[in-house]
């Protein structure tokens, strides 16, 4: 493959799908945007590296997700001390909603919240299964394990969301905005 027609492909993959691995990998990683955005460089670099095979089989997108879990699996596994804290600035403060408006939102922040109580495999699975509504199959694929473990994580991590959110049900009228913040 001539290097500036891999460049161009490589390019239009990125231009096609980097917000939405960015909003994936905020999931992934319960709304840390700095931690996010170095997931998904990592995961496209690698990605690069190795374009001309992973194009040939066509798996560019479950190559990029499985580089971006395994990376965040990685950093996870790395003492605390080694790990850079990252520390947004304070939010913005929302406008009051209305009454009618305030019961059909869902609490994004309370939802990454949640997420970040997961353990990162778990989160994984969550990620990859209900938010990009990957096949168990996909999802064991890029994750490396077997089916019956994408199932038993998916369950015990969706139990595990349900106490944690209470009365709030996470699917129900969730967008990808009110996630991602």
């Amino acid at each position: 493959m001539h290097r500036s027609s891999r460049d161009e492909e490589f390019s239009a993959f990125v231009r096609a799908h980097r917000v939405d691995l960015l909003r994936s990998a905020c999931l992934l990683t319960a709304g840390d945007v700095h931690l996010a955005e170095d997931l998904v460089q990592t995961a496209l670099s690698r990605l690069y590296v190795a374009w001309p095979r992973v194009r040939r089989t066509g798996g560019q997108s479950g190559y990029v997700w499985r580089t971006m879990v395994n990376a965040h699996v990685d950093e996870t596994r790395r003492p605390r001390w080694r790990r850079e804290r990252s520390v947004p600035d304070p939010p913005d403060r929302p406008a009051a909603a209305s009454a009618d408006h305030a019961q059909e939102t869902v609490d994004g922040q309370a939802v990454r919240a949640a997420l970040a109580e997961l353990a990162p495999r778990m989160r994984a699975v969550v990620v990859l299964r209900h938010w990009l509504d990957l096949s168990i199959e996909e999802t064991a694929e890029i994750l490396g394990c077997s089916h019956g473990t994408v199932k038993s994580q998916s369950a015990k991590a969706v139990a595990r969301l349900r106490g944690l959110l209470g009365d709030q049900n996470p699917v129900a009228g969730l967008t990808r905005e009110e996630v991602h913040g």
